[in-house]
């Protein structure tokens, strides 16, 4: 049973966490301290439960927390040493555990355990790291709060914050909480209810006071005016492909792309380049956004050839100043260098590119980006912006803290980074398709005729961080392409093709009119060519290279009856492979055809009427089609949807990257159908 002060500090937190004006996703945190009966002395022992590494508050629950003994929290004073042996106390926190289960301490703990009070919260609040980061900060909290809420110089997080802290409050018993420079704010109270108002009552006058006092235009004058929204989008989409070629110079990323009020104005005004080469200051903002972003330099209306040469310079500018950052700082301890691409990406008129190896990643670095110009903002509305020094943030990027937490992250799927585009997906073979890539990690755009069917797909894969639905015809030029920038614009360029899309009508030769040749032939072989065109610019662009795959039919090279129209068409799929893989090879892009039977279960052909005109062919009722298909097979065996997908997983997940212009059948052994 859940203990009722641990019910009102996750209460507590969720409230908190919900609400971005207050902290930052998965920044921050909480904490209680109550009596609990110890299940091995039936004794009382106090605890402390605090939000544990990881995780965000918006969301937290008990399996979130950490739970330690108080009494052996607060004995670690007697054995620190100094700022020197900080990471030696995280280690010893675990040493303070009761019980099993629950999160790992944060770096944050001795704040939480130190602090003399019952309930105690951590945030990151702009308004509040504005103060913060405001080069007379400290004189501006005196000014707003008095004696109500103390400064703290700025510390690298950890044990000796922690007594720092308590020592504030020790010593100025009518406070409720501080303003830690460079960093966020803390505030403390005797209940939970009490310690959420002073939480928020510092965030309010923190924003109140910059909104009653502050310049009104911090950033200066506009200078470049942001692009309609039809055109921002076109220009993205143009710009994404090579920016995420150039941030995955070191390891692949997707990408995310926001193009919202405060990033455009922030880009408009004159003094943007200045203030974001200073870069971000509170740890949770550069720990994913980097020390600075990349800039780009340019107007946004200069053609785009002028700015993608321009990009591609800053882009080996950028990793020279990051090597020379790196080799600043670093020293014998240091973890390696973990790349030199920029995560956030800035493009004045038009928006802000973030990268990271998921597409929550890369969104979690444009929220902070977006915190850190508001941050920004704030600051220079009542001071000077003045972050942390560089060699503080090196010391925080690259502690060995942070890379023992990155090395207990859990190994990426095989698909992780790669962004798949599934034409025909809102049904049958698509469908399978498009949720066994996400299943691997891939980041999916379920493209589909009918706009209803790949939302539902969509939204039943997971949310727009995982998959994200397109409405296409694949035999309109105009739709695939506005089809594949709705998916560059989504996760930042694409993949894997995989050419599903198609349909049947089973015919004899006589009975096949034109208008049941053209259709079959529009869908699969026109609605495959364009779909490969179009990717094919992105997949050239992105110089990262790819796979498209073809669902064509083992009827591509089998002679079935009443099927003129339809085979030819798998035909010319099938050909189409042999051909891209000639001419995409020298770019790095394979190209595979899978050849399927006759896949009944599932399949949104064959439930369209196309089964019952193929169990008419072979006289059996149109519910045992499945049955004959399986019983004129070698290892009689029905194909299913999900056979398909895993032959597609197959070609695409590494194992065969030697691998082009190969057909796989799909077909549990049509001898007819061999390849020869």
């Amino acid at each position: 049973m859940t203990h009722p002060e641990v019910q009102h500090l996750l209460d507590r937190s969720n409230r908190l966490g919900a609400d971005p004006r207050n902290t930052n996703y998965a920044g921050g945190n909480t904490s209680c301290k109550a009596t609990a009966t110890d299940p091995v002395t039936n004794g009382d022992v106090e605890l402390l439960w605090v939000k544990g590494s990881g995780g965000d508050l918006g969301t937290l629950k008990e399996s979130g927390l950490a739970a330690l003994r108080l009494d052996r929290m607060r004995a670690l004073v007697d054995v620190y040493q100094g700022v020197d042996t900080e990471d030696d106390m995280v280690a010893a926190f675990d040493f303070c555990l009761h019980g099993k289960g629950g999160a790992a301490p944060s770096i944050d703990t001795a704040m939480h355990g130190l602090v003399d009070a019952a309930h105690v919260d951590h945030l990151h609040p702009d308004a509040g790291i504005a103060f913060a980061t405001a080069a007379d900060g400290e004189a501006l909290t005196k000014e707003c709060f008095g004696e109500r809420v103390a400064w703290v110089p700025w510390r690298r997080p950890g044990f000796q914050l922690g007594l720092d802290i308590a020592r504030i409050r020790r010593e100025h018993p009518e406070a409720i909480g501080v303003i830690l420079g460079g960093h966020g704010i803390t505030a403390w109270g005797a209940t939970s209810e009490e310690c959420e108002a002073h939480s928020l009552e510092i965030i309010r006058w923190c924003q109140t006071y910059i909104d009653e006092r502050g310049r009104p235009d911090p950033f200066g004058a506009v200078v470049h005016e942001p692009l309609e929204e039809v055109e921002r989008r076109r220009r993205a989409a143009a710009l994404f492909p090579l920016l995420r070629g150039l941030a995955s110079t070191d390891k692949p990323q997707v990408g995310h792309f926001t193009d919202s009020h405060p990033v455009l104005d922030f880009l408009a005004r004159e003094r943007h380049p200045e203030l974001a080469a200073l870069g971000t200051s509170c740890p949770d903002h550069f720990l994913r956004t980097k020390v600075r972003p990349l800039v780009l330099d340019l107007p946004p209306d200069v053609p785009l050839d002028q700015t993608y040469e321009r990009l591609r310079e800053l882009h080996a500018a950028y990793r020279d100043d990051y090597r020379a950052y790196y080799e600043r700082y670093a020293d014998e301890s240091s973890p390696a260098m973990r790349g030199a691409d920029p995560a956030i990406v800035l493009v004045p008129g038009v928006g802000m590119f973030s990268f990271g190896k998921d597409k929550q990643t890369a969104r979690v670095a444009a929220e902070f980006y977006t915190n850190a110009i508001n941050v920004m903002r704030g600051a220079e509305a009542i001071s000077t912006y003045q972050p942390i020094e560089e060699r503080e943030k090196f010391r925080i990027e690259y502690w060995q803290l942070e890379e023992a937490k990155l090395q207990r992250m859990p190994k990426p799927k095989p698909l992780a980074t790669r962004i798949a585009f599934v034409t025909g997906a809102g049904s049958g073979i698509g469908r399978a398709i498009a949720e066994r890539l996400a299943a691997e990690g891939a980041c999916v755009v379920v493209a589909d005729l009918n706009a209803e069917a790949a939302a539902t797909v969509a939204a039943e894969i997971g949310n727009a961080d995982v998959a994200v639905p397109v409405t296409v015809d694949v035999t309109n030029e105009e739709q695939i392409d506005e089809a594949l920038r709705q998916a560059v614009v989504a996760f930042g360029g694409v993949d894997l093709i995989v050419n599903n899309a198609g349909l049947s009508i089973s015919k004899p030769l006589l009975e096949t009119t034109l208008a049941d040749w053209d259709l079959q032939h529009d869908v699969m072989a026109r609605g495959s060519f364009l779909v490969s065109r179009a990717a094919a610019r992105v997949l050239i662009e992105q110089e990262l290279g790819g796979d498209i795959v073809y669902i064509s039919s083992k009827n591509s090279v089998f002679a079935g009856p009443n099927n003129v129209a339809y085979s030819a068409a798998k035909a010319d799929q099938a050909h189409q492979v042999r051909l891209l893989a000639a001419e995409l090879g020298q770019f790095g892009v394979r190209v595979n055809g899978i050849n399927p039977d006759g896949v009944v279960k599932g399949s949104g052909i064959f439930a369209s009427g196309w089964g019952a005109q193929r169990a008419a062919v072979y006289g059996v009722p149109e519910e045992k089609l499945g049955e004959y298909y399986a019983q004129r097979t070698l290892l009689k065996k029905e194909v299913l949807p999900s056979h398909v997908a895993a032959a597609v997983f197959a070609l695409v997940a590494g194992d065969l990257a030697q691998t082009t212009g190969l057909h796989v059948p799909v077909d549990s052994g049509v001898a007819a159908a061999f390849l020869r």
